[in-house]
């Protein structure tokens, strides 16, 4: 019989203990729990933390779950089932804009297209589903960076190419468009990655109110706009989709 590895052994404990009772502890408290020298657990505590498993209060030193962790245990669930949860809803929007859908998740820093809906009419297009979008311009891209620390944190620490002249690469600029995001629910992306193609995105919430990913449309910028500025009614239908998803997800009212 294959030996189980120790150290492994005592991460997953310590992974368990942290999930339950006391949202934070202490070093003292997971040493003293699991029979562990303070160097021992340290150590294991520094690793998980440098993974984003585990991350430390700065004020009081005290230990909880990352967020990385939290998204390893879902991933699965939340990408089969969000598609799901989305199809009937994203046909709609198709159907109610004109315009091609997309529904995408944080993957590897970037955005992965999980669904692909073709604008409603008889033009040729390409199947998109399994593509990937930058974190930085897009809109798919920047809801889930305003919204998800993981995809937040991916953003801030790559290298944000300017795709047109448009494009914002300052961080400074960035973490302000992440803010006006937040502040009304949407995001826009009018040639910032694309010439001549617009954008707009809006948040994906599950059960627990967790981001899940994010629904948006993409077409012309003569057809997203009007005089210069994304069309409203395509804002409100984009938005009311995504409510729709959340709330099929178990997210109740946004």
């Amino acid at each position: 019989m294959a030996r189980n590895i120790q150290s492994l052994e005592r991460a997953a404990a310590m992974l368990r203990l942290l999930a339950g009772g006391e949202r934070r502890l202490g070093l003292s408290d997971i040493a003293s729990a699991l029979g562990l020298a303070k160097g021992t657990a340290h150590g294991i505590l520094r690793t998980l933390q440098l993974e984003g498993f585990v991350e430390q209060d700065e004020a009081s030193g005290r230990y909880q779950l990352g967020a990385e962790l939290l998204r390893l245990g879902t991933t699965y669930l939340d990408v089969h089932e969000l598609r799901a949860r989305a199809l009937v809803w994203t046909d709609d929007l198709a159907r109610s804009s004109g315009e091609s859908v997309y529904l995408g998740v944080l993957h590897q820093q970037g955005v992965l297209i999980v669904h692909h809906v073709f604008r409603p009419d008889d033009s040729r297009q390409v199947l998109e589903i399994g593509a990937m979008q930058p974190l930085h311009s897009t809109a798919l891209g920047k809801v889930l960076s305003a919204y998800d620390p993981v995809a937040h944190s991916e953003a801030i620490e790559a290298d944000r190419k300017a795709f047109t002249d448009r494009t914002v690469c300052e961080l400074d600029s960035f973490e302000n468009v992440l803010d006006i995001t937040r502040a009304r629910g949407y995001s826009a992306d009018v040639e910032e990655t694309w010439e001549g193609v617009a954008g707009v995105a809006a948040p994906i919430h599950d059960r627990r109110r967790m981001p899940v990913g994010a629904v948006g449309i993409t077409g012309a910028v003569e057809r997203l706009c009007r005089d210069g500025e994304l069309r409203p009614e395509l804002i409100a239908a984009v938005r009311d989709c995504a409510r729709a998803v959340s709330r099929d997800l178990g997210a109740g009212r946004f």
